[in-house]
């Protein structure tokens, strides 16, 4: 595949990403047979993947809500200084609790296919459309993008922070930019409890 297409591709999947990563959450509304013990377990997990983001968030502003991949200054302050996509764990850490709850009545190798199935989905997803940001982030930032990388890691955080943090936190972005996503842990915590109900 030439670079044309491979950046076609990648601005596809970047633009689309919330449809996409609605699949694994839809098979699980679908397919998964939700148990109050798998709930109790899988539920602050989600949390506290909604946590990270609201973080992330508080720095990174409304910018990451956009059709296209757009920066008004790098920032490497917060959640940050450990790990270069906070976001994108954050989502994976939600992604699991939601999982991990609604899968807890499912045969086991139905629940591993549903779970496995979810999270390997969002790493092809994020596989796809992180190189797609960080090529953006290099041209547009350069070297002070390259120091950033070799300081701190892509997925897996670093337990110190970076030294030379750059940005602030502010909490009043957290309401504009996270709606949708507020709306859509609350639509799935209701499936959760609708359908636990139903298979209990």
């Amino acid at each position: 595949m030439d670079a044309a297409k491979t950046s076609s591709l990648d601005a596809f999947f970047f633009k689309n990403r919330g449809a996409l990563l609605a699949l694994p959450a839809l098979a699980l509304v679908l397919f998964g047979l939700p148990t109050l013990r798998a709930a109790l377990i899988g539920i602050p997990i989600a949390l506290l993947g909604e946590v990270l983001r609201m973080w992330a968030v508080g720095y990174s502003g409304v910018t990451t809500r956009g059709d296209h991949v757009e920066a008004p200054q790098l920032v490497t302050a917060g959640p940050y200084a450990h790990v270069r996509n906070p976001l994108y764990v954050g989502n994976f850490i939600t992604a699991l609790g939601f999982a991990l709850a609604f899968t807890g009545g499912n045969a086991p190798a139905i629940r591993l296919l549903l779970v496995l199935g979810s999270l390997v989905w969002m790493l092809v997803v994020y596989g796809i459309i992180v190189p797609h940001e960080e090529r953006f982030l290099s041209a547009t930032f350069g070297d002070a993008f390259a120091r950033y990388c070799t300081r701190v890691p892509r997925i897996v955080p670093r337990i110190v922070p970076a030294p030379e943090p750059v940005g602030r936190w502010d909490g009043s972005v957290i309401v504009r930019a996270e709606t949708r996503t507020f709306v859509t842990f609350l639509v799935m915590l209701a499936i959760l409890v609708g359908k636990g109900l139903l298979y209990r």
